[in-house]
């Protein structure tokens, strides 16, 4: 089970530089529901998401590069590009998930934050960096963004 929250980020926190980043590639082979193949640095996986929006089922599996380069002429809509800072937070050993987007959507930032529960979910009070919730609104799932 995936739980996460998502914001927008108007402006970049301090530092940026200083946290870990990756490089991140991916594409859904459907949106519906969501089967998405990721290139993450050098690592291949596939992931099914279930519905819903800020909790919903989520299965990962690794793939190997040649059946992500197999998958990826398959994929429905754009390829994403972005680049992923993981910023840990000072609240229950929570970490930020900071998506730079590149390409189609360059310009565009979201942060999400991974949880145990709903019930921590819904208690966290996020850092004055992170914007407008957009947890519960499904342009911003990137299974949407592949498709604009």
């Amino acid at each position: 089970m995936e739980i996460e929250r998502k914001f927008l980020v108007p402006a970049l926190p301090e530092n940026l530089s200083s946290y870990p980043c990756h490089l991140i590639e991916q594409a859904y082979l459907c949106t519906s529901p969501v089967v998405r193949i990721r290139r993450q640095d050098d690592d291949f996986i596939l992931t099914y998401k279930g519905s819903g929006m800020m909790a919903r089922e989520e299965y990962n599996l690794p793939l190997t590069r040649e059946s992500y380069g197999h998958l990826l002429p398959k994929a429905d809509g754009i390829v994403i590009t972005k680049k992923r800072y993981v910023i840990p937070l000072d609240t229950e050993n929570l970490k930020a998930e900071l998506d730079i987007f590149e390409g189609r959507h360059e310009g565009l930032r979201i942060v999400e934050v991974e949880f145990e529960n709903e019930e921590q979910a819904n208690r966290f009070a996020p850092p004055a960096w992170f914007g407008e919730d957009v947890t519960f609104d499904g342009r911003y799932h990137n299974s949407h963004l592949s498709q604009a």
